[in-house]
């Protein structure tokens, strides 16, 4: 994995930091309005503010006193398209399970059509096969 995925996939794996980039999904805001639904200080904030920016998943720029937050995705593309050859991968072998499960299937479903048939008695299938003559 590379640095700058490592340091995405660290950034992504907290809760709060993940619903950070929630909000900024839906728009550009400040500090202070990303603050408000925690239950912590601003400087706690503001830390998992440094770890998002310093894995490239959000920028911060100067406007007056205000400091807004706006989402980058491409760390969040990057991410994804690691994802992708995985999930292609899984799909692939998961298809094979399945065509193998329905072979498997209807192996068994052979085999319980034949054993629905009516069978001679033990006895007289011995019998028969003593005397050399099957009917």
């Amino acid at each position: 994995m590379s640095d700058r995925l490592s340091s995405t996939f660290a950034a992504l794996a907290d809760p709060t930091r993940r619903a950070i980039l929630a909000r900024l999904a839906l728009g550009e805001t400040s500090v202070l309005k990303l603050a408000e639904p925690f239950d912590m200080s601003l400087p706690a904030v503001s830390k998992h503010l440094k770890v998002l920016e310093r894995a490239g998943l959000i920028t911060r720029t100067r406007d007056a006193q205000m400091r807004p937050c706006r989402i980058d995705a491409r760390a969040l593309k990057e991410a994804d398209e690691w994802l992708e050859e995985y999930r292609r991968l899984w799909e692939e072998r998961l298809d094979r399970l399945d065509d193998y499960l329905r072979v498997l299937q209807a192996q068994d479903q052979d085999k319980q059509d034949t054993d629905d048939q009516p069978r001679k008695p033990h006895k007289q299938r011995k019998r028969e096969k003593h005397r050399g003559t099957k009917k």
